[in-house]
């Protein structure tokens, strides 16, 4: 539980400290508002102001820089193919998605805090320099699960002019939205396979139907029993989380 709680809280500070566009411009606002200037700390009613601004946008962070998008998406097409839309619940789609998000992100979340969070609590890094560490380690989670092309294609968008270093230099604007048409993509073609043993059954079970005549009998009300019969029998919960789990490149 100890363990689960400071995940959840590192996560939460990748979010504070990895919104670099924010954290840059309450650093340049609050300079005279600094106890010391020189040393580019915040002051401690600044630093509430911006995690209170932060943690209004953590609903939109954790769908834009974490593993979330691409888990919920393909738990909701794995309830759909089995015919049952509203078992499991939302509620429960949703919490196994954020507790399957933090296993995923958890090395990411230490290496921010390694990187980035203890060396700020410590006094060693300033607010800037902190949040210029952070998104460098989120970035390589990022860049790590987002194709080639979509990267390509918002580098072209925004005419961004690459360096030699090449993706370790590439800005917020241009790895997030690049990601997160990376997850789309993935979690969809996760749920196109999805679907393919289910709709083997549902076209057996409706050639049987029409084959007795049984045209009045809805064919989903004899398949759903089988598709359900068919997922717990082969473990299908704990194959697609561990699947879903081992398709993520968590950088080292």
């Amino acid at each position: 539980m100890k363990r689960l709680l400071r995940t959840l809280g590192a996560l939460c500070a990748v979010a504070l400290l990895g919104d670099l566009c924010i954290a840059q411009e309450a650093v340049e606002a609050a300079a005279v508002l600094s106890d010391d200037p020189a040393e580019g700390s915040l002051s401690t009613a600044v630093e509430i102001a911006v995690l209170l601004t932060v943690l209004s946008l953590l609903p939109a962070i954790l769908v834009t820089v974490t593993s979330f998008t691409r888990i919920v998406i393909v738990l909701s097409f794995v309830r759909r193919a089995l015919s049952v839309n509203e078992l499991p619940p939302n509620p429960v789609i949703i919490g196994l998605a954020l507790f399957l998000t933090c296993f995923v992100m958890a090395p990411v979340a230490e290496r921010v805090n390694e990187a980035a969070i203890s060396p700020y609590n410590d006094g060693e890094l300033s607010f800037e320099e902190a949040g210029e560490a952070a998104w460098t380690e989120l970035r390589g989670f990022l860049v790590a699960n987002t194709r080639e092309a979509e990267l390509q294609l918002f580098v072209e968008l925004s005419n961004y002019q690459a360096t030699d270093e090449g993706a370790e230099e590439l800005p917020m604007s241009v790895v997030v939205p690049a990601f997160v048409l990376s997850e789309l993509k993935t979690a969809f073609q996760m749920g196109f396979l999805l679907f393919l043993p289910f709709l083997v059954i549902d076209l057996v079970v409706s050639s049987i139907l029409l084959s007795m005549g049984m045209f009045m009998l809805p064919p989903v009300m004899i398949s759903t029993p089988f598709k359900i019969l068919v997922f717990v029998l082969v473990d299908g919960w704990g194959l697609i989380c561990s699947s879903m789990i081992q398709s993520f490149q968590v950088v080292a």
